[in-house]
């Protein structure tokens, strides 16, 4: 899960590119990066970090010109180097930037062809520098001194010919503009949107379309799957699809915690999507325990207070705020380390005692992952009082890691992974459990669009939609995701940042 920007503007983008970075920071904390673009040169600032400590007045100067594309990024494999913050660049052919977010599934295969077949080296464990010089080297094949848009678009569908996964990404062609493209099944997001100034139209592209709203600009629409998006330095818009069989499957865990819920995604709502999703699994409760005692549901914020309120009214029950949210605490599901997740959530949440007090409580989060915030908080429950404790899940059991950018731990260390709702309820010590149904998720999903045509749902039900995922990959990724191998790599990284100038070819 990362988040990535990239604009064409009439005057100077630094600004624009932060503002849109700091929208987007729920993507990522782990680091962020901008890089512009400028008569010929190139200007970067990236470091580990967020978006407000990477970047000073100082590097906001330094980063000059009306072109430019930024990042913000957590590590699918738990590394937190600086090294591997984004932007990306490789200066042949033409200077070529790129930041993305998602997996390559086929990424160690592909290292190994760059390096044998393409004679290119990889400096980094980040398949996003994969990606990129998958990029280069296509468009490079072609041998010209100057290209046009039908080259890049050429140069697009060679990526995926050769790469499977999930994959979004922005990329800066020095002299040439901004190019935007999405992975032939959607997994995830990417939009653009336009905005007409006194000089000109400018155009950007985004991971979500809140990161256009913040800053005027109209949402032109997503970006389809296996379609490019190219934005010339004269503010002309091009298009065109890329891959041979596209079908829209977005990640539907996007729409349960990843996205914000001023998103539109695939023309979907994600707060009326969680909306909808409350309002599922309230009639499941009905169906399922019509004799329930619950006397009042309590989100856990914030990610699932739109699908509580809505559950809550179903069930024509009290809805409150009984978690009072410290705002400058990460997000733990992101965060490495269990260690450091566990002494996380109590600093994060403190419970009011009055909402609690001899009461029956439902507790309402969008999913669980590990059941190491559930468990604490279904504790921190009991402590301020409540008589029972139930808890609610608005996305069914997670069960599968997820191999297409979400960092999710080792199958061994899902909490649902090899037990039954009953047994979860016996880890986590609540008095009643619920999930919602895969099949109620993917109608309150599917509602705001009837054209999308799947979802990647594949860390519930296991079914990996690029049909490439087999055992012995998952058993690689779990060695790779271990929290005590993550813990080892960590240990040894630093953390310098990186502001650099580079001279590119006009």
């Amino acid at each position: 899960m990362c988040g990535v920007i990239g604009m064409v503007g009439q005057g100077p983008v630094n600004q624009a590119l932060y503002d849109g970075l700091t929208v987007l920071q729920h993507r990522g904390q782990d680091a962020a990066g901008i890089m512009t673009y400028d008569q010929g040169r190139l200007y970067l600032r990236k470091d580990n970090g967020l978006v407000r400590d990477v970047f000073s007045a100082r590097d906001m100067l330094q980063l000059r010109g009306n072109v430019g594309i930024g990042h913000v990024r957590y590590p699918t494999a738990g590394c937190a180097s600086s090294a591997e913050a984004q932007p990306f660049y490789v200066n042949s052919p033409y200077g070529i930037s790129l930041a993305h977010n998602g997996n390559l599934t086929n990424a160690d295969a592909i290292k190994r062809d760059l390096y044998l077949e393409d004679l290119r080296h990889i400096n980094t464990s980040s398949d996003s520098e994969i990606l990129l010089n998958v990029f280069a080297h296509e468009l490079g094949e072609l041998r010209k001194l100057r290209v046009n848009e039908s080259d890049i678009f050429g140069a697009v569908a060679g990526i995926h010919r050769r790469c499977r996964g999930g994959y979004a990404a922005v990329a800066m062609i020095n002299g040439y503009g901004v190019l935007g493209f999405r992975d032939p099944n959607g997994i995830r997001p990417l939009c653009f949107g336009r905005r007409d100034t006194g000089t000109g139209t400018e155009y950007m592209i985004a991971s979500e379309s809140v990161a256009l709203d913040v800053l005027g600009f109209d949402l032109v629409r997503d970006v389809a799957p296996g379609e490019a998006v190219f934005i010339d330095l004269h503010g002309r818009l091009h298009t065109q699809q890329c891959a041979d069989s596209p079908r829209l499957a977005p990640c539907i865990f996007e729409y349960v915690y990843l996205a914000r819920p001023d998103s539109m995604l695939d023309d979907v709502s994600v707060y009326k999507s969680r909306l909808r999703m409350g309002r599922m699994l309230a009639r499941k409760i009905q169906r399922e325990w019509a004799d329930h005692d619950i006397d009042v549901v309590i989100p856990i914020p914030d990610t699932s207070r739109t699908s509580a309120l809505d559950l809550a009214n179903d069930l024509n029950v009290t809805y409150r705020e009984g978690f009072i949210k410290n705002r400058y605490i990460g997000r733990t599901f992101i965060m490495p380390g269990q260690a450091v997740r566990q002494r996380s959530v109590r600093q994060k949440l403190n419970p009011i005692e009055l909402e609690f007090r001899n009461k029956n409580v439902l507790l309402v989060d969008d999913s669980i992952v590990r059941g190491t915030t559930s468990q604490q908080i279904i504790q921190m429950a009991r402590e301020t009082g409540a008589n029972k404790v139930y808890f609610a899940s608005a996305a069914p059991p997670v069960r599968y890691p997820n191999v297409y950018g979400i960092d999710m731990p080792a199958a061994r260390e899902l909490l649902a992974h090899g037990r039954d709702v009953e047994g979860i309820r016996r880890v986590i010590g609540a008095d009643g459990m619920i999930y919602q149904d895969l099949e109620d998720l993917v109608t309150a999903v599917r509602e705001g669009n009837d054209a999308i045509q799947g979802f990647d749902c594949s860390c519930f039900d296991g079914e990996y939609i690029t049909g490439d995922i087999t055992a012995d990959y998952l058993l690689a990724l779990e060695a790779q995701r271990a929290d005590e191998v993550r813990q080892a790599r960590e240990g040894g990284m630093g953390d310098a940042g990186d502001l650099a100038q580079v001279q590119a070819s006009p």
